[in-house]
């Protein structure tokens, strides 16, 4: 049971470093705070399905149908609504969490709702890994998200568009006297984290169906995550995924499935007490802010 459940909560840490990975690159280069981001990860879960389903397109060409339509979506939200309030905190909250709730609840309002929406998985089949039964779907997360931080690793290190990127997440001002266009880039984060939402929809949902709720639980898992890493730490989204992921499988085994979001709730408030700013936060502590 214990190797069995170790490689569950491997693969649980997958899953949410997967689910958070996009909301922390988006806060982290534009310090936007995209409450949206459950929304528009369902929105591609539902446009995978509807192209499908309905158009009977082949799933490589719908999931990039997805992918790019969350692209621009990202991008005009920042255009259209963000621009405006920028640097207004509580305002970019307020307008994000808005946008995110129309889009959900317009699904709910249409019926899309139970377990008729789902996903097909990639391949329908199993291996066993030390004793344990693990699906391909799983091990295509695990794989897809270490080569998906590595890869912004070397996006955000490598190129010119990532160099940019890591100039206006350490010091706005500084970049911007050497040509950066800040709100250039932060459409850019925009457009990318809600791409990696995607992503994320396309590789998780087959786990489950397509339902609003799952936005909203996506959307607290990210937070969860990412307060708990420091927001805007990439180190800090894998370390934390590592804590809750590992928190919620064995809490499920051997204490009981009811008490998975406490113990997931604990750590975040264990954390906070002992670093406010989170486990890799760059943000002041409580101390030096008064």
């Amino acid at each position: 049971m214990l190797i069995g459940t170790t490689i569950y909560a491997l693969i649980n840490t997958a899953i949410l470093a997967l689910m958070a990975i996009g909301f922390n690159l988006t806060f982290g280069i534009s310090g936007i705070a995209n409450f949206a981001y459950g929304a528009v990860y369902i929105l591609a879960a539902y446009g995978v399905w509807m192209l499908l389903t309905l158009f009977q397109l082949p799933y490589p060409v719908a999931v990039l149908a997805a992918v790019g339509v969350n692209l621009l979506l990202g991008a005009l939200i920042y255009r259209f609504v963000l621009l405006r309030i920028r640097g207004q905190a509580l305002s970019e909250v307020i307008a994000t969490f808005g946008i995110g709730l129309a889009i959900l609840e317009l699904f709910r309002y249409l019926g899309l709702v139970g377990f008729e929406y789902h996903l097909p998985v990639f391949v329908d089949k199993s291996f066993v890994i030390a004793g344990t039964y693990v699906d391909f779907q799983r091990i295509a997360i695990v794989v897809f998200s270490a080569v998906l931080i590595l890869g912004l690793w070397f996006f955000t290190h490598h190129t010119a568009i990532g160099l940019a990127f890591r100039g206006i997440a350490q010091d706005e001002r500084t970049a911007l006297t050497f040509g950066i266009d800040s709100n250039k880039m932060a459409t850019l984060s925009m457009a990318m984290g809600a791409a990696l939402a995607a992503l994320a929809a396309v590789f998780i949902i087959p786990l489950g169906s397509i339902s609003p709720g799952e936005g909203y639980d996506v959307l607290i898992k990210a937070l969860a995550v990412c307060i708990i890493g420091g927001l805007g730490s990439t180190g800090g989204v894998i370390a934390a995924s590592f804590i809750v992921g590992f928190a919620e499988r064995f809490t499920d085994t051997y204490i009981g499935s009811h008490w998975t979001m406490i113990v997931s709730l604990a750590a975040i408030l264990v954390v906070l007490t002992v670093k406010p700013s989170g486990l890799f936060g760059n943000q002041k502590e409580l101390e030096e802010r008064i």
